[in-house]
């Protein structure tokens, strides 16, 4: 297993420690002995560090998880809008470790920092689980407070990332070295291990917990706030068994004064006077040191191999935005389980546990043994071909669902279908500007309607004129239209007549997986209908329409419903992904009120099983690009640039998130 890198978020587990030699280190810190863990090579210290390590990620990755759908469905931003923002938080995540690096190289120390910044971590959580009450101001208020907890957790979360795993290495003396590489090890694991509980819990918590009516958002942020806060007081238990390293200066900042100075002395001096350098940085030789201008060289020519990763990251972050977006459109029921959409996420943190020991211990030893010389950068360019691959399924995954979605009304076109409620058959007419035909039916009483009929317009609204023949009886009526609009002709009794009204369906689009569903109440009294949401729905009587309202997938054999003289219950059956329903209400036999079901949308038909192969595909290329690219580096740079490569190889992932954000928000062409 790869000590340095870390599924999802990427980030790599050495603090950058400063081996400045300008000026000289200070001494290194005293040898304090620690307690040993059943007598073993391993300080008790360590425990704490990798419980903290495990609860904290948990904290990250579970509020993370349901972040997307939060900003859509909470705070009903757009999809591009959603998109940009979370790439945005991810972004900010990567350019703070740098300020935690730098706070604990120069100023607090490694301990002091991760103490101070949990608790920005912890208050960042609070304010964020505050902005997802619904009874807590209105939705200004909600977006202040979200952006304003999620600044707080992104200087939390980034302070202390380059600060923990390094921090738990200064636990070790140097005699124990292989210990020490064991470890990082199971560092790495306890990461995986929040990361891939929390990414299926938090959607549960979201998706199957009720408060205030609606998904509970509030207690799926509130839950990763307060493992944080565990993950605090843990890591402060440990306090009188922890060697602390004193700050030691930052190489970081040598780094940049070294670069900066040769830049300008440069072009200061571009008449050509002076002589020539052999190389740019040459020109930083009158100030700085030929040891540390030499390792600036060395750090430049590693970083030309960073010029891929944004885009790399840039594919790879999209599996909690963009692919969250498309799980929400495809059916979740994989038949021994109902999977959220947001739950999906849980499948890099397990692949990347499986992925790492499988290409280790088996892949990379057959590829050796059939001669092949697999080396780090030809293992780079096939990660990113996978990577490539994986976004080339997932449009594969994007046109099929798109195929298999419902067609829209294009302009000068209407959705029409008829809702005959009367107790006969009725034959529909309708009929144009110049009274010819358009659409022609016989419905029986209560027929459900396969599918809607497409009519044309002349003009973006136009009257249309409908013929109703009903027993010996015929109706006339006009209804005004308007261009790209579904409407439902609901046909009543009327005495010995019958009557019609026109409802426009615009609304009946299904969000986050959910089902939409609506009432028809054909009783002479309104009905509340208890559907488990804060407010009841309250149908009119004498064929009252009740507006759009979107539950969670499941089945329904008793929903509460009551009049001012009675209370019943209506049997709805299941209620599918992504389906469309209307419920007529009716009372025609002697069992009471009952609803008659009819199936507007059908609910999503592909399976959230095929993304799979995408995830499948991208999580190999992390570990093929990414785990290989890092040791590559690594063991290229020289040993007091390990600490600036660091700061680079973050700042890759910040690159990416902010390119994803870019084109979310600039750009009108659809994504995947």
């Amino acid at each position: 297993m790869n000590p340095f890198q870390k599924n999802d978020s990427k980030e790599t587990l050495f603090l950058p420690v400063s081996t400045e030699e300008v000026p000289p280190r200070p001494p290194s810190f005293p040898e304090k002995p620690s307690p040993k863990i059943c007598g073993s090579n391993y300080p008790l210290s360590i425990v704490f560090i990798v419980v903290n390590e495990f609860c904290e990620r948990f904290s990250y990755y579970g509020m993370k998880a349901v972040l997307t759908l939060y900003f859509l469905y909470f705070l009903h931003w757009s999809e591009n809008t959603s998109t940009s923002v979370y790439h945005a938080f991810s972004s900010l995540c990567y350019f703070t470790p740098i300020l935690g690096a730098a706070i604990a190289d120069s100023w607090l120390g490694k301990f002091k920092t991760i103490i101070y910044l949990s608790l920005v971590y912890v208050l960042g959580h609070v304010i964020k689980s505050m902005g997802a009450l619904p009874i807590l101001g209105g939705q200004m208020l909600h977006t202040v407070l979200s952006m304003v907890g999620l600044s707080l957790i992104a200087l939390g979360t980034g302070g202390i990332k380059p600060c923990v795993a390094a921090f738990g290495g200064d636990q070790f003396e140097e005699k124990h070295a292989e210990e020490r590489t064991r470890y990082f090890s199971v560092f790495y694991l306890s990461i995986n291990a929040g990361s891939l509980i929390s990414t299926f819990v938090t959607p549960m918590l979201r998706g199957d917990v009720q408060c205030f009516g609606k998904d509970c958002y509030a207690l799926a942020f509130g839950v990763p706030g307060l493992l944080m806060l565990i993950a605090l007081v843990v890591f402060a238990m440990g306090s009188k068994l922890y060697r602390k390293p004193p700050p030691e200066g930052n190489i970081l900042n040598q780094v940049v004064k070294c670069i900066w100075f040769a830049i300008s002395s440069r072009f200061k001096n571009h008449s050509g006077d002076n002589p020539k350098r052999e190389h740019w940085l040459d020109w930083a030789a009158e100030k700085y040191p030929k040891q540390l201008i030499m390792d600036v060289k060395a750090l430049t020519r590693v970083l030309f191999l960073y010029i891929p990763l944004p885009m790399f990251w840039a594919l790879l972050d999209q599996q909690g935005s963009r692919w969250t977006l498309q799980a929400t459109r495809m059916n979740g029921n994989l038949g021994f389980f109902v999977l959220q959409p947001d739950q999906m996420q849980v499948l890099n943190p397990f692949l990347v546990l499986i992925f790492i020991p499988l290409f280790d211990l088996v892949i990379y030893r057959l590829v050796s043994k059939c001669g092949i010389n697999f080396t780090s950068l030809r293992k780079m360019a096939v990660g990113m071909i996978l990577a490539c691959l994986a976004f080339a399924v997932a449009a594969a995954v994007e046109i099929k669902i798109n195929e298999m979605a419902p067609h829209q009304p294009d302009s000068q076109e209407i959705f029409l279908q008829v809702l005959n409620l009367a107790d006969d058959e009725v034959k529909v007419t309708v009929l144009g500007d110049e009274n010819n035909t358009l659409l022609a039916e016989s419905i029986k009483s209560f027929q459900n309607m396969p599918h809607y009929s497409k009519l044309h317009l002349k003009t973006k609204s136009q009257n249309f004129h409908f013929q109703l023949k009903y027993h010996n009886v015929s109706v006339y009526t006009d209804h005004s239209v308007e261009e790209k609009i579904w409407y439902t002709l609901i046909i009543r009794e009327d005495g010995e007549s019958i009557s019609s009204m026109m409802v426009k369906d615009e609304e009946n689009k299904t969000t986050n997986g959910m089902t939409a569903m609506r009432f028809v109440n054909t009783l002479h009294e309104k009905v509340n209908v208890s559907l488990g949401t804060d407010a009841s729905l309250i149908v009119d009587e004498d064929y009252g329409v009740s507006a759009y309202r979107t539950v969670q997938r499941g089945e329904y054999p008793a929903v509460h419903c009551r009049t001012k003289k009675e209370d019943f219950s209506l049997n709805l059956g299941l209620l599918d992904f992504g389906a469309v329903y209307l419920f007529v209400i009716t009372n025609r036999t002697n069992q009471g009120p009952q609803a008659w079901k009819m199936e507007y949308m059908p609910a999503n038909k592909m399976s959230i099983a095929w993304q799979l192969p995408q995830y499948a595909l991208v999580t190999a290329g992390e570990v093929m690009f990414s785990v290989t690219g890092l040791e590559f580096s690594y063991s290229q740079a020289p040993s007091s640039m390990k600490s600036v490569l660091q700061a680079a190889w973050l700042l890759t992932v910040a690159v990416g998130n902010i390119i994803v954000l870019i084109v979310a928000q600039f750009s009108g062409l659809a994504q995947v």
